[in-house]
This record gives structure tokens, C-alpha cells and sequence, in this order.
């Protein structure tokens, strides 16, 4: 009989109060994991951060843990969108490297699956991450995905044991990282190159949470175009569409923003005015974690496929980095997620001085196949 034990976390109202130590200690769980993975915590959430996950109006999200001997020495976040893509369901695994090899995974995995089946979830997505290899990979070594250009190491304790629970790999995302601020040379030679392109027909526009409200109709459908193509870990051919909460309009945009404050985030965008037709016709933003200003993380970036090879998203991007810069000086290091083909941004982004840092992989089940 296993001595494993899994039971669904008890979310506190606060976290200074008593009921609150499970939350806390699953908290800390997630924390090891990303030390062990990434080598730091940049990418964990704090207890604050992760607390406002329980309050998405968009989805319903459920921790199970698994403990040893009374100890919790695992998580599965469980991701129920509640608009859009009502099918699917999106589990993130934490297992303490002290317990891995001991079949605590793979109980929580099931019993992560069960509650899916009990929600009437029929797909269900899982994210293995993965550190950028020393060494590069023989082509016998790599489990290519069934989208995109990317792959992951055939050989990786990760790709093994999604593969046993029979996932399929479906796109692969290239992570990275940037030291900022920029060097004031590297920044001058990079906009006069952009600018030179560009030739004065656009103009820049930024803003600190708000979008204002002349540009907020563009800036919706803006995103809305963003994900109808599909984010870097979204899939191909409509199964996943790239967006779960519903179409983007003006009011959804006011909702999110609304939201990201809500959370203590604050979000940073440029965004690109055709001066032809007086639209904004690109964007890019930047997130700032509540309890966190040393980390950020760089969100969309979208040019109009028409206003696209003028170096647009360079320019937008440079910029925002220098409102960053000027908003909020501890920032030390931007993270970024892109699909591994998305050769047009990963080019901007080494020039930026992005640097390979690892890849995650996007993984799919059909529940009712195995059922």
C-alpha cells in the first residue's frame, strides 16, 4: 500500500492566521522546485502572489498535495478555464527533489487527471521545464515537437515520465533572460538603426497600467489578434486556441487592467502610432510582480502584419525598457518566453542582449481517449 498521501489544499482567507501553514509550505514547495530547475527563485511566486491566483474570475484554480509522513513534499495546480476552452484543464507539477523516484508524481498526476474527469475536462495540458543543455543535442537525442521547430533532450527525467503518462509533446517555448538596464552605447546604436528604418512615420506612445482611452479600441484588438496567431506555448490548428477568457474588446481590456492592479502588478507598455491613419498599430508590455521588483517579465509583443519590417517590434521593445528602467531602477533581470520559430523576436531579443537560459515544453492528453 502506498504511504502516499494526496488531498486538496485548504485556501487561507489571509496568511497570518494558523490554517494558513499548509499554503505556506506548498508555497515553499514550489520554491525548491524552481531553485533546483532554474538554479534561483526568480520564477517563484511568493505566498502574496500566489494567494491572487485564487481569485481569477477567468478560472478556478485547485492545488492538490501530496504528502510523506505528514510532510508535503508535492503540488499539482490545477487551471479550469471558466469563459473559453471550457474542455481543458492546465496542471503544474512540483515534486521536491527528495521525494522524486518514490511514485509521488505519478499519484499526483492521477489524481490530478480524476478531478479533471470530475470537472468534465477533456484535454488536459502539463509544462516540463528544462535548463539550457552544456552540451548541444545529437539529433537521436531529441523528442522533436509535434508543432513548431522546437525539441527537448529524449533523455530528461521529465520527458520520461510525461511520455509514461502518455502525453504528447506539442510545441516547445526557448526561455531567456536579460540583465538590465541596457548599456547607454548598446541603446543609442539599436534605436538609430530601428529609427533609420522606421523613417519618422511612426510615433511612440507609452503608459504605466491605463491604456488611455483614445488608443484603447486598437490596443483590444491588438490583443485580440495576438491571440487569434496563438502565444508561444499555445497550439496548432484551433485545438488550443490562445486565449481562455473570452474575446478581447475595450471592456475586457479595462477588466484585465483592473485586475493586474488588483493584484499589486504594475504593467508597463509602448505602443506604435501609424501616423498615416493615426493607429496603433503595435505594442509591447512588461509585467512587475507585487512583491517582487528585481524580476520582470516581458508579455506581448504584437506589430500589425502590414507595418511589419520596419523594425517595429525593436523599437517598441527598446523602449519599454527604458520606461522600465526609469519606472523602476532594482529591476536586474526581464524573462521571456518564445516559440522556438519565432525567429523575428528571438533576433531582437539577442540583440537586446537576451540571453538562452532553457526551454519548457507544452504537453496534451485527451482524457476521453483513455477513459
Amino acid at each position: 500500500m502506498s504511504n502516499i498521501r494526496i488531498d486538496q489544499l485548504w485556501v487561507p482567507d489571509s496568511l497570518g492566521k494558523p490554517d494558513a501553514a499548509d499554503f505556506l509550505e506548498s508555497v515553499e514547495v514550489c520554491r525548491q522546485v524552481r531553485i533546483d530547475t532554474w538554479g534561483n527563485d526568480d520564477l517563484a511566486y511568493t505566498a502574496d502572489e500566489m494567494l491572487q491566483a485564487f481569485n481569477d474570475p477567468y478560472e478556478w484554480y485547485v492545488v492538490l498535495l501530496a504528502r510523506l509522513g505528514g510532510r508535503i513534499v508535492g503540488r499539482a495546480g490545477i487551471a479550469f478555464p471558466l469563459t473559453d476552452n471550457t474542455h481543458l484543464a492546465h496542471i503544474t507539477l512540483d515534486i521536491l527533489p527528495s521525494a522524486q523516484g518514490q511514485g509521488v508524481g505519478r499519484e499526483l498526476l492521477a489524481a490530478a487527471e480524476q478531478f479533471a474527469r470530475g470537472e468534465n475536462r477533456k484535454m488536459v495540458m502539463v509544462e516540463t521545464s528544462h535548463p539550457a543543455p552544456t552540451q548541444p543535442l545529437r539529433e537521436e537525442e531529441r523528442l522533436m515537437a509535434a508543432n513548431g521547430v522546437g525539441f527537448l533532450p529524449l533523455s530528461s527525467r521529465e520527458v520520461v515520465f510525461a511520455q509514461k503518462a502518455d502525453y504528447e509533446l506539442q510545441q516547445v517555448e526557448l526561455f531567456s533572460a536579460c540583465r538590465v538596464p541596457l548599456a547607454p552605447e548598446v541603446a543609442a546604436r539599436l534605436r538609430a538603426e530601428a529609427e533609420a528604418v522606421q523613417g519618422g512615420r511612426y510615433a511612440l506612445h507609452q503608459w504605466l497600467d491605463s491604456c488611455p482611452e483614445e488608443w484603447l479600441e486598437d490596443v483590444a484588438g491588438l490583443e485580440a489578434a495576438s491571440a487569434a496567431l496563438g502565444d508561444p506555448g499555445d497550439f496548432a490548428a484551433g485545438e488550443f486556441p490562445a486565449d481562455d477568457d473570452g474575446p478581447w474588446t475595450g471592456e475586457r481590456l479595462r477588466e484585465a487592467e483592473a485586475l493586474a492592479l488588483a493584484r499589486g502588478r504594475r504593467t508597463l507598455v509602448t505602443a506604435v502610432e501609424d501616423k498615416a491613419s493615426a493607429a496603433v498599430v503595435g505594442f509591447t508590455s512588461i509585467s512587475v510582480l507585487a512583491h517582487r521588483q528585481d524580476v520582470v517579465f516581458q508579455d506581448d509583443t504584437m506589430v500589425q502584419p502590414e507595418h511589419r519590417g520596419n523594425e517595429l517590434g525593436m523599437l517598441i521593445k527598446l523602449a519599454n525598457m527604458e520606461l522600465l528602467a526609469a519606472h523602476f531602477p532594482l529591476v536586474r533581470t526581464i524573462y521571456t518566453w518564445n516559440a522556438s520559430e519565432n525567429t523575428y523576436m528571438l533576433g531582437v531579443n539577442r540583440k537586446l542582449g537576451f540571453v538562452h537560459a532553457g526551454v519548457t515544453g507544452q504537453w496534451q492528453k485527451r482524457l476521453d481517449v483513455f477513459d
